[in-house]
This record gives C-alpha cells, structure tokens and sequence, in this order.
C-alpha cells in the first residue's frame, strides 16, 4: 500500500478513535439516567483495536467475509459502520441506553449488523472458528458458496479462558484456512498489568495444534532503529524488559522515560538512544505493530497465504492507544475527563457542532470510506428453509420404550425423507452412538472434509467418513458442541444455507456446556438438542451422572423451549414440530406460541415406559385433539371421571408429571381411586410453553390493569380449579408454580438432593416419587383446601 492511501487510512482510525472515545463519553457525561448508575464504558480496550479494525474495514476485508469484535471493542465497531453509513448518527450518543447501541456486540440487539455476539470472554472468539467448520460442512453438501474469511478480534486475557482451547484443539475445527483469529496483546487484563508475557507458551500451544502464528510486535520506528549498528542489542533489550516496567513508559516523558527505560539496561543501551531526543524517545521505544497499519496489512495477506490452516496474530497493542490514559494499569474502566475529551475534539479539528460528522465524502477518506461501504454491502439471507417437515413419523411403539430410543428412531425415519433428510445435521460430544444417534449414522454416514479408509467392520455401526456424511462428531467438550450447534443453527445467515442442526449430549452434562449454549441462544441460533439420559432414572449411575436441575435451566433459559415427553408418539410430534418451526414453516395456529422462535432442549429418559396409557388417551380424544394439546404443553392422560365413574362426587386431585416417573403417577392415581379420591393425571409436555402461556394472560393483565384469563393449555389439561401434586425426576420447585397457575394448593415431589447408585425403585424410594409417596402428597394437598 503506497504512502498515500496509508495517510488516508491514518486520517480514517483517528476519526474513528474520536468517535470510539465520544461514544462512551456521552453515555457517561452527556446522558441524565436518574438511578445513580454507573453507565461504563471501554475507552482504553476500545483504542487499542483502532488500528486493527480500521485496517480491517477499510482495506482488507470483502463483502462475505464474517467478523467476531472483541467485546470492550463495539464503540470502535460501531464507529466504524457510522463511517460507513451503516448506522444513523441518533444511536451515537445513545450506548448501553435502552433501544440504542449494546454494551457489547449483539446479533439480535444492535442496530447495524453484527455477525457474532461476543459479551461473554472467549465465547464470541470461538464462535467464527465453528462458523468456518459449518462453511466447510455446507459446501460439501450444496456446493461451494462464495469464499469467506472467519474473523475473530481477540483480547488477550480472553486467552485464559479454557473454552478457548477446547475449540482450537478439537479435530473437527482443524484444517480451517479460513479462519484467523487476531489477538489484541495489549499485555493488560481488567485488574492489572500482566506480570510477565505468555506469548511463547501460546505461540507453542497454536502451533501444536496446527495453526500458523504470525506476530506483529513492532513499528516502523523501531524496525529502522533495529536495523542501525547496535539495534540488535536495542531490541534485546526492548524483548527482555519485564512487562510491567515497558508498561509504566506510557505514563512518563522527557528525561523520566529515559531513566525508567534505562534502569535494568546492559551497558551500551543509553549510547545507542544518546541522539535519541526526549520528547522523540518516548513515540520510538513505544512503537508497537499493533498500531502500524502497513504492518497490520501484511500480517493479514500472510495469514490469506497459508490455507491449509488456521491463522493467529498476535498484534502487541497500547491499551489505550492514542489517549492520555494510555498504558495505566487502571485504565480498563476509566474514562476520560470532560476538559481532556475537549483537547482529544481539538486536536481532531472538531467542534461541537461538527462532532459527530461523518468523513467529507469530498474527501480522499470520505471517497474511500464510499467506496468500501459499496465493497461490504451484503444481500439479505433467507432464513426460511422453504420445505415441509411432516406433523409424524409414524413412529410406532407395540412394547415398552423410552424416549431415548424413539429419538433415535424418529432421526432415521426424517432421513429418509427426500424433502428434509438432506438438511439434518448431527453432532455429539463422543456420545453419538450412548445417546442413539447410531442408527441415522448408519443411514448418513460420518462428515469428513476428505474419505478417510475404515480400518474396521462394526455391523451394528458402520462409521464411514466422508464429505457426504451427515454426523459431526467433537471430541469430549460439551462447550464445543453448544459451539458448533449454535453456528450450525445460524447457517442460513453466514453460509447462506439454512440447516437442521440436532445435538446430543449426557443431560448432567448440559451443564458443563451452559454458556455456550446461552450464547448460542442469546445470537438467535436454531437448533434441537437432546439432553440424554437424565436424571436419578439413570439409577445405577450415581450421582455424578444423575442430573437434577437441568428441567430448571430449560425452563429458564431465554430463547429455548423445553420439552420433557414420556411417549414415544408426543415425543414424535414434538420433535417434528420443532424441526418444523426450525424449517422456518409457521406454527400451527392452535399452539400455545405461534410465534416461538429460537432453540429446543428435549430431556429424555433411558426407561422404557408401557405406552398403553397414552393410546387410552388417543382413543378417548382422537389424534387432532391430543395433537394440539401435546404440542401446546400438556394434556390429561386420565381422566378420572371417565376412568372411575363411580367417583363422580369424590374428592378430586390433580397428578401432574413430566417423563419417566409416569408409570408410578398412574399407578398412584389407581391407589387414590380405591380411597375414594378421584385423580387426573395430566402429562406436561413442555413445561415452558405452559409457563409462558400463564405469563402471557398474567403480564397482559398487569399491563391492562384487567383480570388475568387461564391460557388454554392449562384451561384444557387443568380443567378443575383443584389440589395440585407435582411429580417429577427434577429439582421439585421447577413444576412446584403449577399450584399458583392453576389456583389451588400444590404438594410438590422431585430430587433436591444428589442421588446415589441403586434400582430406579429404591432412588424414587428416597426421593418420595413411589406411588405411596404420591398418594400421601395428594391426600396432603386435599386437607391444604
């Protein structure tokens, strides 16, 4: 890049570290909030990527390519799609305001377009690389798609979180040329300055897993001294300093600078710098890369070369780049003053009335950034798969079964469909074959980028690898597969294919993979995960794998619908009308949520269940009725005025439950017949869609200061205004708010202990689930009227 244009874009970051610094300035300075609240703000974080992201935007990226924004960085993003018209001036001064501009990048909440969210550390950072691994995926399948390089802005205290390495050592990320990841290596984190510098530990650990490293440590400054006579020992000295001694420099000048770079020095150093002036010594020794574009540009076409490959740069950076806070350990939180926010306008030639101005488009940087708003401009992407999942399978159960084994079936028998078996993917956390996923990779085969030569014959699985095969399988990180299922559920957007994307995981270890999974939910990924098998059902196993509070998290869960069905035909239409809404085909209107949108977490048993009840239910409301009841939320299995007429005028109970402790609710409510007390059984499906229909007729209420109505679903399988027991293989309070939907006493049953190994009989044993546990609870519920 000649002189010239490296001016132009010189012009370009200091208008954009201005805006940067502004943007969070008037959200502390400018705006009245009332409450006393700290607004926050990422000034110093924020300059130290000036000169990434302008090289980035404004010379090297192109239209498809995908970029993940170091969170403390999105006033620098948001200035920048400013400069580029992307972004209406009025959202400038409204950061971390309600409706403006996010804290930190949002793919559902900002404005402009962000590709990747990236709030929490290391997530967003992972997130391209398992977005390029879905590229690779997607056009394999339907043809190459046109070529796009995956992008992650890295801090480098982001770097000690561990999902980090889980991805870059997975075998399903490996090979990526597409992906580079660029580290901000400002050497600080939010407390302090680093003591000492990690940088060969992570060169070695990128380079073991088969990245190409490339570092841009210095200036040009610096590069022309280190090639006078004598530089070499200028830049020994400079590479062994202790990093917290290179960082007080920032805050010194004249003959202070000079003695703090000296102290330590080897003999020599001060004659090397002698005709060094002081108020030159301090740009020169301070000259990072980081901040060179022309050095940026080049570290980026190095990492296009290689292709065979992920690419990291480490970029060292000043944290505060530009700022007369540049380099304070305290600087990650602190904000410039009002007086020196006025001298930073000045010295940019702005005054209030011109502040927010974008480039004159008159202008050399004003004509470029025209120009590259045109290069970057993107066509929109069709969410919409535009095919027709059908309502069932068909599945079929003539003998006990569990949920688990029907999941596995109702996968194969969706992949012979010519329409959708095509757009379902698969993935597990080496847990594929645990979690019955062997029969659909029996059907579809195993993706591999290349055919790989099976060594072995498996009659019950054949793991055949090829670039036609339909399973990803991850190595053990339950944080990968959330990972990938996130970008996986967000192809449509990024590779301009939408998928149906469907995980498997150990539901204890749901939890391990928490984070990934909310952030997969909170950027608006779509996709179905199984959390199999769960709970102390799973009795001999013990505690370690017994999970008991993940029916909680996927009620709480924003932007994620939790189903738990005990029978094979509900969990066949659950399943398919979640893939449905996935397909993007809209919601039956008798639903509980037509317009449900985002993620879908079934928890699935490994006990198999008589499924004679349920086709007694079939038979008494017919498929149309059960249908809609089951996919809204819940439905009665028994009714016991119809099941036990003689107990027309007995006392009445209601028995609700989710998964596989059915069997001993039914059980319970014969118990309660031959006592005289009449028990309905209602099975609930979905526990979410229920709750959310309740807040619905509630929030509407309050908004409308209007008695609040019963929402169908509950009206229909709660029909009587009666004592509620709650029963099922969960922490007790996740069902316990029936009581209060429904308006009547509630005893709440389920594990809030950590369970144990032994028969599933003795663990509900202990945990009051056995049928005479559930009869003493409905009795305690009648005498609570």
């Amino acid at each position: 890049m000649n002189q010239h244009d490296l001016d132009v874009l010189d012009e370009i970051q200091r208008r954009v570290l201005w805006l940067a610094t502004r943007i969070v300035d008037a959200a502390n300075h400018d705006r009245v909030t009332g409450d006393g609240v700290k607004v926050g703000g990422h000034q110093a974080s924020s300059a130290s990527l000036v000169t990434a992201m302008t090289a980035l935007w404004f010379a090297h990226l192109d239209a498809e390519d995908r970029v993940a924004v170091k969170p403390h960085a999105s006033p620098v993003f948001h200035a920048i799609q400013y400069l580029l018209g992307n972004l209406d001036r009025s959202y400038l001064p409204r950061l971390r305001a309600r409706g403006g501009l996010q804290s930190y990048p949002s793919r559902t909440k900002d404005p402009d377009e962000v590709d990747f969210s990236t709030g929490s550390v290391g997530l967003g950072a992972a997130a391209p690389l398992f977005a390029a691994a879905t590229r690779r995926y997607v056009d394999a399948h339907f043809g190459a798609r046109p070529h796009s390089r995956f992008v992650a802005l890295i801090g480098d205290a982001e770097l000690d979180e561990g999902n980090i390495w889980e991805a870059v050592a997975d075998p399903a990320t490996t090979g990526l040329g597409n992906v580079m990841w660029l580290v901000d290596f400002n050497r600080q984190s939010l407390d302090r300055v680093v003591p000492g510098i990690r940088i060969n530990q992570w060169r070695g650990q990128f380079e073991a897993a088969g990245w190409h490293v490339v570092e841009v440590k210095y200036g040009r400054r610096l590069a022309e001294a280190y090639a006078r006579p004598g530089g070499e020992a200028l830049r020994d000295w400079i590479d062994a300093m202790p990093n917290e001694q290179y960082q007080s420099l920032f805050g010194l000048a004249g003959t202070a600078l000079r003695k703090q770079f000296l102290d330590g020095a080897p003999s020599g150093i001060a004659e090397l710098i002698a005709d060094v002036a002081d108020e030159e010594l301090g740009p020169l020794v301070t000259d990072l890369g980081g901040h060179d574009l022309q050095a940026m540009l080049d570290a980026y076409a190095q990492c296009d070369a290689v292709t065979d490959r992920p690419s990291v740069v480490f970029a060292y950076t000043v944290k505060g780049w530009g700022l007369p806070i540049a380099g304070n350990p305290r600087n990650h939180s602190a904000l410039l003053s009002t007086e020196q926010v006025d001298a930073l306008r000045a010295a940019q030639g702005l005054t209030r009335e011109t502040e927010w101005d974008r480039l004159d488009p008159a202008s050399p940087a004003g004509i470029r950034a025209g120009a590259r708003r045109e290069a970057l401009s993107r066509a929109p992407r069709e969410r919409a798969l535009g095919v027709t999942v059908p309502e069932s399978t068909g599945v079929r159960a003539a003998k006990p079964i569990s949920t688990q084994e029907v999941f596995g079936r109702v996968l194969v028998d969706l992949a012979r469909d010519r329409e959708v078996g095509r757009y379902l993917v698969t993935t597990a956390p080496d847990v594929a074959t645990s979690t019955n996923l062997a029969g659909f990779i029996n059907k579809t085969g195993v993706f591999a980028p290349t055919e790989q030569r099976s060594w072995t014959e498996d009659r019950m699985l054949r793991w055949t690898e090829s670039p036609a095969g339909q399973h990803i399988e991850l190595g053990i990180s339950e944080m990968n597969l959330f990972l990938l299922l996130g970008q996986l559920g967000l192809s449509w957007d990024l590779s301009g294919q939408p998928l149906l994307p469907v995980g498997t995981v150990y539901d204890p270890f749901v939890l391990r993979g928490l984070d990934a999974f909310l952030y997969g939910t909170y950027s608006g990924s779509r996709f179905v995960v199984a959390g199999t098998p769960s709970g102390i059902t799973l009795a001999p196993e013990g505690g370690a794998h017994q999970s008991t509070i993940t029916a909680s998290v996927g009620l709480e869960l924003p932007g994620v619908t939790f189903v738990e069905p005990a029978y094979a035909t509900s969990l066949d239409w659950l399943l398919c009308d979640a893939l449905g809404r996935i397909a993007g085909g809209s919601a039956p209107a008798a639903t509980a949520a037509p317009t449900e949108d985002g993620a879908y977490y079934f928890r699935l048993s490994t006990r198999p269940l008589d499924q004679a009840p349920f086709e007694a239910a079939r038979a008494r409301l017919g498929d149309a009725v059960l249908r809609r009841q089951v996919v809204a939320g819940a439905y009665r299995l028994v009714d016991a005025h119809q099941a036990y007429p003689h107990l027309a005028d007995a006392p009445v109970v209601q028995l609700a439950a989710s998964g596989a402790v059915l069997p001993e609710v039914l059980a319970a409510a014969a118990e309660l017949a031959e006592e005289g007390v009449a028990a309905h059984v209602v099975d609930v499906t979905s526990l979410d869609r229920l709750y959310r229909a309740w807040q619905r007729t509630l929030r509407q209420g309050v908004r409308t200061a209007t008695v609040p109505s019963v929402p169908g679903a509950l009206r229909s399988a709660f029909a009587d205004r009666v004592p509620v027991v709650t029963v099922h293989d969960a922490a007790s309070h996740a069902m316990a708010w029936l009581g209060s939907a429904v308006g009547a006493p509630a005893v709440p049953l389920g594990v809030d202990e950590f369970g144990q190994s032994g028969t599933v009989a003795e663990l509900y044993e202990l945990h009051d689930l056995l049928p005479g546990s559930i009869v003493n609870a409905a009795l305690a519920a009648l005498a609570l009227r």
